[in-house]
């Protein structure tokens, strides 16, 4: 159970590197426009503020990530509910104030790791 559930911690930090990149290098290219359903003029005029939300996501990265090789299992633990509980809070209110498919995206995995690390 654990190696599934650090898989899963695993996938969310990855998700967040992903963001990152796709938020601080490539908001205002083809591939960012296109994820993310903007206008060239628009992507440009909110850059930097995707930029911050990119450095963010990579900041909730780094913490999923050091909760995986942290060696104490109870800080551990606690390292990993702390930054999904961020994650999903995140993803839930991204979900409200920009697309429902953050939900998914976002939330969902973060809230079935949380929920297996419960049960486990």
């Amino acid at each position: 159970m654990a190696s599934a559930i650090n898989a899963i911690v695993g996938l969310v930090a990855f998700l967040h590197f992903y963001f990152l990149v796709l938020e601080m290098f490539f908001w205002t290219k083809p591939r960012g426009l296109r994820i993310f359903g903007n206008t060239l003029e628009k992507a440009k005029d909110s850059a930097v503020l995707a930029a911050n939300q990119g450095l963010y996501n990579g900041f909730l990265g780094v913490g999923l990530i050091w909760s995986l090789i942290q060696p104490n299992p109870n800080f551990a633990f606690q390292t990993k509910v702390f930054f999904l509980s961020c994650v999903v809070i995140a993803g839930i209110y991204g979900a409200y104030s920009v697309s429902k498919r953050i939900l998914f995206i976002q939330a969902a995995p973060a809230a079935i790791a949380l929920i297996l690390l419960a049960i486990s």
